[in-house]
């Protein structure tokens, strides 16, 4: 059985990104599901200094490991200030230093959602121009705009905007 992992690009504990990833997977057939929280991934900020005297931490490797032993990744972006999260930046920063194609060329449904109507559209956008260099195999995107007015009671509530999801799903399952 093939497995994905899915995840949001975010440390909140009350993460939107995190329920719109878990949602998305949940349309994903016949797959192992394993949702990841970056907080179970704790790391120092990277500094070439801290890895000089400390290494590589072992929570790097342990989520790359979980990119490499996957079919396939459903992100989701928080947006802060138009880029990532300093959670997530750290994190894909520690990773490239183990690997520089640390996405192994998985299938990836890349999203991004927000409270405001542009839905992360500004950090898909740097996602997507960044992550082919990264080993990055983007076959989906989404963006998801005005999240507490379109998602309810753990689905979206807007049906176009949950028919474009499923169709994004769709395309990503077909690449596993």
């Amino acid at each position: 059985m093939k497995n994905i992992i899915a995840f949001a690009g975010t440390n909140s504990k009350k993460s939107i990104n995190k329920e719109l990833a878990t949602y998305a997977s949940s349309f994903v057939e016949d797959v192992k599901v394993n949702i990841l929280d970056l907080n179970d991934f704790e790391l120092p900020l990277y500094g070439i200094d801290y890895e000089v005297d400390h290494g590589i931490p072992d929570n790097a490797h342990k989520f790359l490991d979980a990119i490499k032993s996957s079919d396939g990744i459903i992100l989701s972006l928080a947006e802060h200030n138009g880029a990532y999260s300093t959670a997530f930046k750290n994190l894909f920063d520690w990773m490239s230093r183990i690997d520089g194609k640390l996405w192994s060329e998985k299938p990836m449904l890349l999203m991004a959602t927000s409270p405001g109507g542009r839905g992360g559209v500004t950090v898909l956008e740097i996602a997507k121009g960044r992550f082919g260099y990264m080993g990055g195999n983007v076959v989906a995107d989404f963006s998801f705009p005005s999240f507490y007015d379109n998602f309810s009671d753990g689905k979206i509530t807007d049906e176009t905007l949950n028919s474009d999801l499923k169709n994004k799903v769709v395309s990503f399952q077909k690449t596993l």
